[in-house]
């Protein structure tokens, strides 16, 4: 386990390293330069690279840049505000939008495992029926569509949540925004799970367990559920990083100050620092989440080896255990 997390860690450094690189030159390429002011002649736009370090050949900047972002240093902004390093910038929204998509990701989980349960269990009943119809509506609708009928909902006319976001009122104005991103999370849960735990409930170690006289909680969540556990993580790990790392629309609706908007705003004005900083440190939370999602693995089904298996094939094996749910 140790040496496969170590080696772990080291592709994962390695892949954030060659990420920079690219967005390096994908910045390069945009059209524009982060000094496009009009009243600027070009001996001060030259002036301005010469400051900054932008005339340096770009495997220059770069690892000037990876020197810097060891010490934990993103540099500063170039125009969303001038000369402010890009850690207060973010320092002052990541958490936010951190905050209200793990509540998110949390409520969505929670319900969306509930909904799949109550599904399964009540398989080809009303109840498995009104699952199913909210499990498509949370798939099929935007979630900005959530927002706004929430926002009008419980903001405008019942006026019991603020319709936009104030940091006074922390934890009231996050439960709206939380919601309509939980959407779509717990739509998705909620259909892995219903389709995972029928497929474990007709599987012959169920009937197995219940012969040596099994049942009741320790049946479901000792048997059933654990196995079918594998599937939802996977599908879960990717939402986990989308929603911490904001949602634009529906932080703009409810004007919410995350990094989904800076980040737009970085690209429009290139602001080459901020876009690469964020970018960043998405890569790093999807490659951690990614990682915890293999020792989850390990820990659930002690069968799913992350030693040597993960040579070749090795990845292939822990799919088709994942998907087929084996053994208790």
């Amino acid at each position: 386990m140790k040496k496969y997390i170590l080696k772990r860690v080291v592709t994962a450094v390695f892949t954030l390293l060659v990420i920079i690189l690219i967005l390096f030159i994908l910045m390069k390429l945009m059209p524009g330069s982060p000094f496009n002011d009009e009243k600027l002649n070009n001996d001060q736009r030259a002036a301005l690279y010469a400051k900054y370090g932008l005339d340096q050949p770009v495997i220059i900047q770069f690892l000037r840049y990876v020197g810097n972002l060891l010490h934990g240093d993103f540099g500063v902004s170039y125009n969303i505000s001038k000369n402010t390093p890009i850690s207060q910038l973010i320092a002052t929204r990541l958490p936010i939008s951190v905050s209200i998509g793990f509540a998110a990701v949390a409520f969505g989980a929670l319900i969306g495992l509930l909904l799949g349960l109550l599904a399964a269990f009540k398989h080809d009943t009303i109840w498995d029926t009104i699952a199913t119809i909210i499990s498509v509506i949370g798939v099929s609708v935007p979630s900005y569509v959530f927002a706004l009928a929430l926002s009008y909902t419980f903001g405008y006319h019942w006026k019991i949540f603020p319709m936009l976001f104030s940091r006074a009122q922390l934890v009231k104005s996050s439960v709206l925004p939380s919601i309509s991103l939980s959407m779509f999370t717990m739509a998705n849960i909620a259909r892995f799970t219903r389709s995972e735990m029928l497929e474990v409930l007709d599987s012959d170690y169920m009937l197995l367990a219940e012969s040596k006289g099994i049942s009741g909680p320790a049946l479901i969540f000792r048997h059933a559920l654990r196995n079918a556990l594998i599937p939802i993580i996977t599908v879960l790990a990717p939402l986990i990083v989308d929603l911490m790392t904001g949602s634009l629309v529906v932080e703009k609706i409810f004007a919410i100050p995350g990094v989904g908007s800076l980040l737009v705003n970085a690209i429009q004005s290139n602001d080459y620092n901020v876009v690469i900083a964020l970018s960043f440190i998405y890569s790093a939370m999807y490659i951690g989440i990614m990682l915890l999602v293999d020792i989850l693995y390990g820990i659930i089904d002690p069968r799913i080896r992350l030693g040597k298996s993960d040579g070749e094939g090795g990845g292939r094996k822990k799919l088709r255990l994942a998907r087929k749910g084996a053994g208790a």
